[in-house]
C-alpha cells in the first residue's frame, strides 16, 4: 500500500503534466444564437436545355446523325452567342447498344444535348425558335451571379443587425449590460436552378421569329449568421 505522502505527490505530478486544455475552466455566460434575412427578386438568368435522340441498326450511323443534329444547332447558336448575355455549351452525348430478350445486339440508340444560359432572356427566346434539328427538354431560371452579388451586401447587414439586436437582448434579459462576440459565421443560400416540366417544341413550319414564352419569376437571396457570443457585465 502506498504512502499517503507518495499518493499527494502523484496526484500532483498528473496535474503538472496534464495538457492545457484538461485544465481551463469552461466558458461561462455563452449564448449561442442564429439569425437570418432574406429578400425577394426577380430572376434574371434563363437556362434551355435541347436534345435530340437516334435509332438505328449501326452505332457509326446513329453517332454521326447525333453529331450533325448537334452542329447545325451549335452552328446557330454560335451566331448570337454573346458572354453572359447567351453562353452556349454541349451537354450529354451518349451512345448505347439495344439488346433483345436472348442478349444480343439488335440496335443502337443514342442521345445529345446542347445548353443554352444567360440573360438576353429574348435572344435565348428566339433561337430556340430558329434551331430546328433539336427539340426543347428542360427550361429553367435563376439569379445570375451580378443579380445575386448586387442584394447580398445588404441581406447580409440585414441578419447581422438582427443577430446583434437578438444578443443585446439576450444579455439584458439575463441580466447583464451587454455582449462580445466570439465565434461567427455568415453564410448565403446557394443558387439553385428551378427547372420547369419539359415543354413541347414549336414544329419546324412554325416561324422561326417566334420566341418561346418565358415568366422567370422571384429567387430568393438568404444570408444567415450563427455563433455565439460572451454576456458581459
Amino acid at each position: 500500500m502506498k504512502h499517503p505522502l507518495e499518493i499527494a505527490l502523484a496526484l500532483t505530478s498528473a496535474l503538472i503534466t496534464a495538457p492545457a486544455w484538461a485544465l481551463e475552466t469552461p466558458p461561462q455566460n455563452v449564448v449561442g444564437l442564429s439569425a437570418s434575412a432574406s429578400v425577394e427578386v426577380t430572376k434574371d438568368l434563363l437556362s434551355v436545355t435541347l436534345s435530340t435522340s437516334r435509332d438505328g441498326n449501326d452505332a457509326a450511323t446513329v453517332q454521326s446523325a447525333l453529331k450533325q443534329a448537334l452542329d447545325a444547332a451549335l452552328a446557330e447558336a454560335k451566331k448570337v452567342a454573346k458572354p453572359g448575355q447567351i453562353d452556349v455549351q454541349t451537354g450529354n452525348f451518349s451512345l448505347f447498344p439495344r439488346y433483345s430478350s436472348k442478349g444480343g445486339i439488335t440496335g443502337w440508340q443514342g442521345s445529345a444535348e446542347l445548353s443554352i444560359e444567360g440573360r438576353d432572356i429574348p435572344g435565348i427566346a428566339q433561337l430556340t425558335g430558329r434551331i430546328t434539328t433539336l427539340t426543347i427538354a428542360r427550361v429553367g431560371s435563376n439569379l445570375s451571379r451580378e443579380q445575386r452579388v448586387k442584394v447580398e451586401s445588404d441581406v447580409a447587414a440585414q441578419a447581422i443587425a438582427s443577430y446583434r439586436a437578438k444578443a443585446a437582448d439576450y444579455a439584458k434579459q439575463f441580466g447583464f449590460t451587454g455582449f462580445t462576440v466570439r465565434e461567427v459565421s455568415v453564410n448565403s443560400n446557394e443558387p439553385v436552378t428551378y427547372a420547369a416540366a419539359p415543354m413541347m417544341r414549336m414544329s419546324a413550319k412554325a416561324d422561326a421569329a417566334e420566341a418561346l414564352p418565358v415568366e422567370l419569376g422571384k429567387g430568393t437571396v438568404s444570408v444567415t449568421v450563427n455563433g455565439t457570443v460572451q454576456l458581459t457585465k
